[in-house]
Order: structure tokens, then C-alpha cells, then sequence
């Protein structure tokens, strides 16, 4: 049974920063990411890793957040600088994917495997 537990989430003030993980059980899959939802919107793809290390951003946050594997820990994390307030979210990680080719690894239906969630809110 695949398990996957996020936490690192907070409340921060625009600029800071915070750095999510994601660890969990059955590693080894062909692709990993992060989403992040706000009541009411869809779930939205933040960063996703594939293909042993290629990674691949959502626009809004290229150049501020950063997606890594440490597969010794079996743990993905999402490091978040120059955080704004837009960026409010419950985060979820996803592992394993029908599709690894972006755009489709920012997509949430190809996903196979959910983490309940990490709450991020950023204050201005």
C-alpha cells in the first residue's frame, strides 16, 4: 500500500519562505509532484520530477520554487522562496504517473498515488 504524508507547511509573510516533504512508502516511481488546491478552485500543478531528475515548473513559480528527491529518505521535498500571497494553498504531493511529458506531469488526473495535504498560507 502506498502511503504518501506531507508537512513542512505554515504561515509566512511575503518573501519568506518554507520547505515542504513529502516522505512516504513504495519510492522508485516514474514521476512525482506537487499540487496545490484553494476551496472552491481546482487543483493546480505546481513542480513535478521525472525521468531521474528532470523537473518541470508551473509558470507562476519558476525561478521561486525548487522540487528535489532524496531517495535515501524516500522523501521529495518543495523548497518555496519569495513566497506571495497567492501562492495560499493546501499543498499535496502525487507519485506515479500514466504520463510523464509535460504538460501532462502537471496534471492531477494522471496522477495515481495523493498525500492528505500541507496547509501554506501567505500573509502580505
Amino acid at each position: 500500500m502506498v502511503q504518501l504524508v506531507e508537512s513542512g507547511g505554515g504561515a509566512v509573510q511575503a518573501g519568506g519562505s518554507l520547505r515542504l516533504s513529502c516522505t512516504g512508502s513504495g519510492y522508485g516511481f516514474n514521476c512525482m509532484g506537487w499540487f496545490r488546491q484553494v476551496p472552491g478552485k481546482e487543483r493546480e500543478g505546481v513542480a513535478a520530477t521525472y525521468g531521474g531528475g528532470v523537473t518541470y515548473y508551473a509558470d507562476s513559480v519558476k525561478g521561486r520554487f525548487t522540487i528535489s528527491l532524496d531517495n535515501a529518505r524516500n522523501t521529495m521535498y518543495l523548497q518555496m522562496d519569495s513566497l506571495k500571497p497567492e501562492d495560499t494553498a493546501m499543498y499535496h504531493c502525487a507519485a506515479g504517473c500514466h504520463e510523464t511529458t509535460p504538460p501532462q506531469s502537471l496534471v492531477s488526473d494522471n496522477y495515481n498515488y495523493w498525500g492528505q495535504g500541507t496547509q501554506v498560507t501567505v500573509s502580505s
